[in-house]
């Protein structure tokens, strides 16, 4: 159960990471850049960490699913960007994805 708690935790820290990246190129300021690295540093460790128990196949498709729909999240969140049909539609798509990934481990 660790292991999955820290395969979520990765995919949020992707998504703080994302946040982040936004505001360092929206401001241009260095304080983001150090944060920015930080928080992906996080990220990484928790997902190698979770591949200690989780196959690799699996715990990667689900970090990069929660930071791909976390980053659609908050970029119609947080920066405006449209909230089309079709991209909900598509992330949608990435989160059944992953729960069959998680279904047929």
């Amino acid at each position: 159960m660790l292991y999955w708690i820290s395969l979520i935790i990765a995919g949020l820290c992707e998504i703080i990471g994302v946040f982040v990246m936004k505001k360092f190129v929206l401001s241009n300021d260095k304080k983001f850049l150090a944060l920015l690295v930080a928080v992906f540093a996080c990220s990484f460790l928790f997902l190698s960490y979770s591949m200690r128990e989780i196959p690799m196949s699996v715990s990667y498709a689900i970090w990069t699913g929660i930071g791909a729909g976390g980053g659609v999240l908050v970029g119609i969140l947080f920066f405006k960007e449209s909230k089309s049909l079709l991209k909900i539609i598509f992330l949608i798509l990435i989160i059944l994805s992953s729960i069959g990934l998680k279904a047929i481990e």
